[in-house]
């Protein structure tokens, strides 16, 4: 008996030991997951206008998420499209260019046509600005899948209403290009007329300016045109990497603006 009692507690421990095993190696593996989602990214591009009256829920949901994900790679731009203007109201913030780059971006996805409010996470998954839900999957689903491409904005400096930006773009295709965009935080307009009119509207991440930079080298050194007058706090510049075969975005980086014409960094 004493025996049998003997190989019990030792085969009790055994199994202890296993299974304490057995819960490091979930452990370690959980470990890894979380280290391979921190190499993701999230680039919200959002087609919104003043004029349309489906807009403002998806202007209060990206600036929802944009309180939410601060520190994380969660990159929020709010396109505003022009060709609304033509029905009561002028967007102040609305530029054809906008209107193109929504038009190729159906071109690049297949669609018949587009839409306000529409929002396209990484250039490549589309759906109405305002479905919560599904907006929050996107950004989810994007964080766990690594960048293909590196991106880091470096050295801003501003001279005489021009910010100069340096760029160091690593592991980009040959048929990618650099966008980078001017970005105003917050705005808030008194919509006169239209189907927005008597309500004032509240926007942030707005993109006063959009600018190209073919690949050529991998780092580099682009310049931006700022409004007269502007507080550097009210505003910030992102740069991604995109693919213009399909519009896929396989990187991205965002710099503040200095406070002073020294030199700062972000990645």
């Amino acid at each position: 008996m004493r025996s049998f009692r003997i190989f019990v507690t030792v085969a009790c421990l055994g199994f202890a030991a296993i299974v304490t095993q057995a819960f490091i190696v979930i452990k370690n593996k959980k470990a890894v997951k979380t280290e391979v989602v921190g190499k993701g990214f999230a680039v919200i591009e959002l087609f919104t206008s003043e004029g349309c009256s489906s807009c403002p829920p998806a202007d209060a949901l990206v600036a929802k998420v944009q309180k939410e994900s601060v520190g994380q790679p969660v990159y929020i731009l709010a396109f505003h499209v022009d060709y609304w203007n033509r029905l009561g109201w002028k967007d102040v913030f609305s530029s054809s260019e906008y209107s193109d780059r929504q038009n190729q971006y159906a071109r690049w996805l297949k669609l018949s046509s587009v839409y306000t409010p529409q929002a396209i996470v990484n250039g490549h998954t589309e759906f109405v600005g305002s479905e919560e839900g599904t907006l929050r999957n996107a950004i989810k689903t994007s964080l766990q899948n690594p960048a293909k491409s590196e991106l880091t904005l470096s050295n801003i400096k501003i001279a005489n209403d021009k910010a100069s930006i340096q760029y160091q773009a690593d592991g980009a295709t040959n048929n990618a290009v650099l966008m980078i965009a001017l970005i105003e935080k917050n705005a808030t307009t008194k919509v006169q007329r239209g189907e927005n009119g008597g309500r004032t509207l509240s926007h942030v991440q707005i993109v006063r300016q959009l600018k190209s930079v073919v690949l050529k080298n991998n780092s580099g050194i682009e310049s931006m045109t700022l409004p007269h007058g502007f507080n550097p706090q009210d505003w910030e510049v992102i740069g991604f990497i995109q693919n213009t075969s399909n519009g896929e975005i396989t990187g991205a980086a965002k710099i503040e603006l200095p406070a002073t014409v020294s030199a700062n960094a972000s990645k």
